[in-house]
């Protein structure tokens, strides 16, 4: 037989140094699967650094964690997104002076030829080049909707008076990631105006590029949770974050560092956005409270071991700081 049974994996968890036995764990690893569970979290960050598990309850506890951390973030990035896209939108509409994807193309989209004063030709050839890509997404987003009979945009196409999709319903549709290459397409002025709508500290942030940079780190854990993926080592994290991205926490926050390597770092950022938006001190300190009780939680359910590896050893200290933040 080319497989191997439950019982079967059970015992070869066995001998590899992982006890595992009874009905109840037989139960939670048909649940949670061999491959997606064990397979899927007995290393942090990447499959060369394993954590030193001795029983699967360990193993259980920390695809517990993950799930509990999963839940506990979806809600708020899903508000700090549809916040931004409404703020954003204000001001799109704003400098556009038309609700109309074709305006917003002209006026707010840099271009080759509304390029930044003092870019040179492959400058404004790069910019010229992701107008045009932003303009292929754009019309997938809104082919794909129309195909699925999305209401929010096929009865603009089924209207025999259409003149177009307004920009507001085609945000409507936009994922995150495709919201945040708009956002980087906008000219200067118009993203600079998004920041200070926001409030972002912009002082080191002098090419405006924060406001979308955010907005794909956070994309990141967004499809991570989405698609049911691990969250708690940040192995979904795809961006390296430049110097602005690192000062502007560091000196809001008041943090030695940050570096997204930590799930920390990403209650960091969310917090950040959550104030910025004038979301309750009470509310954001509770969001605060739970991520560090469903921690505190796990490391109490492994071994020293594996905490050490997964909680970082300062993780306390940065809650500290966000909640003098706050």
């Amino acid at each position: 037989m080319g497989f191997k049974t439950i019982d079967g994996l059970m015992r070869h968890l066995r001998d590899h140094g992982i006890s595992i036995a009874g009905s109840s764990q037989k139960r939670q690893l048909m649940n949670t699967g061999y491959f997606h569970g064990y397979k899927g979290y007995r290393f942090f960050g990447d499959s060369g650094h394993k954590l030193p598990f001795t029983s699967y309850s360990e193993v259980y506890a920390t695809i517990q964690y993950d799930s509990k951390l999963k839940a506990l973030f979806y809600d708020k990035i899903m508000f700090i997104e549809t916040a931004v896209k409404n703020i954003a939108l204000e001001s799109i509409l704003f400098k556009s002076n038309s609700e109309n994807i074709q305006v917003m193309y002209d006026k707010v989209i840099s271009s080759y030829k509304n390029s930044s004063v003092g870019s040179n030709a492959e400058r404004k050839k790069k910019m010229q080049q992701n107008k045009l890509n932003l303009q292929n997404t754009i019309q997938s987003n809104l082919a794909r909707a129309y195909k699925a009979a999305n209401p929010k945009i096929a009865h603009f196409y089924n209207d025999v008076h259409y003149t177009g999709v307004p920009i507001w319903a085609l945000f409507e549709i936009m994922m995150m990631g495709d919201f945040g290459f708009l956002l980087s397409c906008l000219t200067f002025d118009v993203r600079d105006d998004i920041s200070c709508k926001l409030g972002i500290n912009i002082s080191s942030d002098t090419d405006r590029q924060l406001v979308y940079k955010y907005i794909y780190t956070l994309k990141d854990l967004r499809n991570a949770i989405a698609h049911n993926a691990v969250v708690f080592d940040t192995r979904f994290r795809k961006i390296d974050p430049t110097r602005a991205m690192k000062k502007c926490l560091e000196n809001e926050i008041g943090v030695p560092y940050v570096n997204f390597k930590t799930i920390g770092d990403y209650v960091l950022l969310m917090c950040y956005y959550l104030k910025l938006l004038h979301v309750s001190k009470t509310e954001i300190k509770g969001f605060i409270r739970e991520f560090e009780r469903i921690t505190n939680e796990y490391v109490k359910s492994v071994n020293t071991g594996v905490s050490a590896i997964v909680v970082h050893p300062d993780l306390e200290g940065r809650m500290v700081a966000l909640k003098n933040f706050i």
